[in-house]
């Protein structure tokens, strides 16, 4: 019994050597943290960008189809171009419309311009559509009429 007595006092007499990190594995975490976490917040600024982006377009694309969709409704054809501004939420998207002859059949070529600020930026999108010319087909109806 003494002898398992001994072997336990040798284990506790010992000095524990308490678990830390050294001086080099903090330094070199440091550095670490400091070249992955400007990377990092670079990728949530680009991705954050990006995002703002594609929502904005979708909402230009929106815009540029309603424009379309109300000209032909009214039958606003003939005006060769116009525009105005669109709100959808808290941004304003100025737009154009252009319409201009087709230049292989007798059709129209109505294109629509949307601009859009993304963080500074001013991006465009731009919708065309073809149409049948109005003058052409007022032309012909007149022409068979006579």
């Amino acid at each position: 019994r003494s002898g398992r007595f001994l072997a336990m006092a040798d284990r506790t007499s010992r000095p524990r050597r308490r678990a830390a990190f050294t001086l080099v594995e903090v330094l070199a975490s440091l550095l670490m943290m400091a070249i992955i976490i400007p990377v990092a917040i670079e990728g949530m600024s680009v991705a954050s960008r990006v995002g703002m982006l594609g929502q904005r377009k979708a909402a230009a694309m929106r815009v540029a189809e309603r424009v379309i969709n109300e000209v032909l409704v009214e039958s606003q054809i003939q005006q060769a171009s116009s525009s105005g501004t669109a709100y959808e939420g808290d941004t304003a998207y100025p737009w154009v419309m252009r319409t201009e002859n087709w230049p292989e059949d007798a059709m129209q070529q109505m294109t629509v311009t949307v601009s859009f600020p993304v963080q500074g930026a001013l991006h465009e999108i731009s919708v065309s559509t073809l149409l049948p010319n109005t003058s052409a087909a007022a032309g012909a109806t007149a022409g068979t009429q006579q």
